[in-house]
């Protein structure tokens, strides 16, 4: 798993490239939780999933605690560009009814 991060004022957006998986779902928790430790005026973070090629449960987990974790913080966690294989399983899982998708 690779993440590349892109700012935009008060808004964060995390490319996620890779498997997101029992293996690498401790990465990318702790890449993130790094990110808005050293951003804390964050509002927004953007969850790009163009380049996720596999997502199990594990990874649906990750994101979310992460969920839980930034809306206490007041930070917004949205989804992005998902391939159809985890458009599929976000659907499946109504992971949209907490975590928006966005254009």
């Amino acid at each position: 798993m690779d993440i590349k991060y892109k700012n935009e004022g008060y808004e964060f957006i995390a490319e996620l490239s890779g498997e997101l998986d029992e293996c690498s779902a401790e990465y990318v928790r702790i890449s993130l939780d790094d990110l808005l430790r050293q951003n804390i005026k964050a509002k927004k973070l953007i969850l790009d999933f163009s380049n996720v090629s596999f997502m199990d449960s594990t990874g649906i987990g990750m994101l979310l605690g992460r969920y839980n974790k930034f809306a206490k913080l007041d930070i917004n966690l949205y989804i992005k560009n998902p391939t159809s294989y985890v458009n599929r399983i976000f659907e499946m899982t109504g992971i949209y009814q907490i975590i928006p998708k966005v254009c």
